[in-house]
């Protein structure tokens, strides 16, 4: 969608009569109901005065057609300007422009394409100019049917008109020169640089021709892009379907072709315990659905599946145009009715009612995704929930489709592929959690490896012997110690202490947690290990769970001031003290139910309470 259009002539007239930051700012709120806070206002005024200078100039010619704020379909991101030509062969040409107000940034170790500046009132990790204004451009390259078939050349960059660059600045360090090959970056005292970018590219005016048709153009995959997700699956155990996986599957596939076909709002209700399948069956659907021209993309709250499936599926950790297809829980905000034909939905019970920074956009992210999606598949398992702030539930899908006039289908996974297939040992934990009351009593004639240690630094030693084999074995914990700044990316920062015991969190430079080689020395938490599996964990039990005069007792106190899952908590039981404890309750057996279901062949476990490791010993 385009925020505001013109031509190159019209931009500048507008600039000069000093109403074009007034004038986005209302088609803004006309086209997509979106307000502009204060300081994007600001930096429309800033910025359109530098390209202001930058397009002045008698061999751009003033019949380019211009674009600000072009909402990339489907997404509730916005390319900055994009300025649309013809070149000497008189097709057609653009220059995507990604400007930035940033004066410095800091370098990002072992996070690939990301940087660390001053946004949003905070220093906050973000994506490097470069890579950000290339993935733009590849996103609408592989859907936007004219770009494809009549060849338009996206040119991207980068424009950081208030930075000054010298010699080794981290905003060319080489560990970002592939996306800077892409994407070059221009900064301050650049704007000759610049003009003589966009001059390789637009040589004619095309009186917006260009930005017309792509702004109306059909949305569906590019073949390349099928290919590329058609060779990326094949040979790729990881996703192999089996059994009720692959009757869901062909069920699920059938009906959203069926919307595709009649336009009619559907959807599809999965439910299914840890271990049974969902993920496989989503990642399955995201390719086939997308080989069959889709428009389709997978959806999370939690960004660790989404980044692990991206390196399993591309092969690399590298990011790729694959990234595309997965998108964060809050990416409909203002999507429009029906944009997308499919989205994929894993870990529906993650799914929150507002999104942002702050929480404070949009209304519901149930209601929003189904408006975008003609047809919309909720994965769940409501067991799963661990966030104060989580809202996923089978009620509030169905109650938002009826709202939206969908059809509704349901349908269950059942059948154990985690666990050495055991459905006995997940009803087991059920049990001895106390979450339901289950005929497991003990673990007697469950084929499962599950063992209780008394000394953590022996389940350490366990973990990183198995993990030898397949580099598959991970130490888990409760969220029970803290995570200050200063430690996050220093592996001698030993954040959780038991007695002789020391390691630290997941260190914060990877995405990818899960299957990176050196994290068997790390501790892994629910965030990045929610909706992944493994072959062996190692789960330790803090002070937020313990036994007491024959019952489990969980302690909120006992978390860790950084844990945002239950933040909150403590002003709500001022006013209902019962609410907060059932809630808090539920949160700690619900992250120690998913911690300890992650493993394939087993799972071994540490209490930091005594009498918790006795029980649990008992309950074998």
């Amino acid at each position: 969608m385009l925020i505001y259009e013109g031509t190159k002539k019209n931009f500048m007239i507008d600039l000069e009569n000093d109403v074009l930051a007034d004038d986005i700012q209302n088609l803004l709120y006309r086209k997509m109901n979106n307000r502009a806070g204060r300081s994007e206002y600001k930096s429309w005024k800033n910025s359109m005065q530098y390209m202001y200078n930058v397009l002045n100039d008698n061999e751009i010619p003033s019949n380019s057609g211009v674009a600000i704020e072009y909402n990339i379909p489907n997404s509730d991101r916005r390319i900055d300007f994009i300025l649309s030509g013809l070149n000497q062969e008189n097709k057609g040409n653009t220059v995507v422009i990604e400007l930035k107000q940033w004066n410095d940034i800091n370098l990002v170790e072992g996070r690939n394409g990301l940087v660390e500046t001053y946004t949003g009132n905070a220093m906050r990790k973000v994506t490097h100019p470069s890579y950000q204004v290339w993935s733009y451009c590849t996103m609408i390259e592989d859907y936007n049917t004219y770009v494809q078939n009549k060849d338009i050349k996206l040119n991207p960059c980068a424009y950081l008109h208030n930075y000054d660059i010298n010699k080794n600045d981290n905003i060319i360090n080489p560990v970002y020169k592939d996306y800077i090959e892409k994407a070059p970056v221009f900064a301050k005292g650049d704007i000759p640089k610049l003009r003589e970018f966009i001059k390789r590219f637009i040589k004619k005016g095309d009186n917006k021709e260009v930005i017309y048709s792509i702004e109306n153009a059909e949305i569906k995959p590019s073949k390349s892009l099928q290919d590329s997700l058609t060779s990326m699956l094949e040979g790729n155990d990881e996703f192999v379907m089996i059994d009720d996986q692959k009757v869901v599957f062909e069920d699920i596939k059938a009906l959203a072709q069926k919307s595709k076909n009649d336009g009619r709002k559907r959807v599809y209700i999965i439910k299914g315990g840890p271990g049974t399948g969902k993920s496989v069956v989503a990642v399955n659907l995201l390719v086939e659905l997308t080989n069959n021209e889709h428009f389709c993309q997978y959806v999370s709250k939690n960004s660790a599946p989404r980044n692990v499936y991206t390196a399993q599926l591309t092969g690399t950790k590298k990011k790729s145009n694959i990234n595309n297809l997965f998108k964060g829980s809050g990416s409909y905000v203002n999507a429009p009715r029906n944009k997308v034909d499919s989205l994929i939905v894993d870990e529906s019970h993650r799914l929150n009612e507002k999104s942002g920074f702050y929480s404070n956009k949009g209304d519901n992210q149930i209601k929003e995704i189904i408006n975008a999606a003609k047809f919309s598949v909720f994965f769940i398992d409501e067991q799963q929930r661990i966030h104060i702030k989580d809202i996923g539930s089978i009620k509030q899908i169905k109650k938002w489709a009826k709202k939206a006039g969908a059809e509704i289908y349901e349908d269950e996974l059942t059948s154990q592929f985690r666990c050495n297939g055991s459905e006995g040992y997940i009803a087991w934990v059920d049990n001895v959690l106390d979450i339901r009351k289950t005929a497991n009593y003990d673990l007697k004639e469950i084929n499962y490896d599950f063992k209780v240690f008394d000394d953590p630094n022996k389940l350490r030693d366990k973990i990183v012997e198995l993990n030898q084999k397949e580099r598959r074995a991970r130490l888990l914990a409760g969220y029970c110690w803290e995570w200050p700044k200063e430690g996050k990316s220093d592996p001698e920062y030993k954040d959780i202490q038991i007695d002789d015991f020391e390691m630290s969190w997941n260190l914060n430079d990877t995405d990818t947690y899960a299957i990176d080689e050196c994290s068997v020395n790390q501790v892994g938490c629910i965030h990045t290990s929610q909706g992944l599996e493994f072959d062996y964990v190692g789960v330790i039990i803090g002070k937020d769970m313990r036994y007491e005069n024959g019952e489990i007792i969980t302690d909120y106190n006992e978390r860790a001031t950084y844990d945002s899952s239950i933040r909150g908590i403590k002003k709500m039981a001022k006013s209902d003290p019962e609410k907060a404890n059932k809630i808090a309750e539920e949160i700690i057996k619900n992250t120690y139910r998913t911690l300890m279901t992650r493993g394939m062949k087993g799972c071994y476990i540490y209490c930091v309470d005594d009498d918790l490791r006795e029980y649990f010993k008992q309950m074998i």
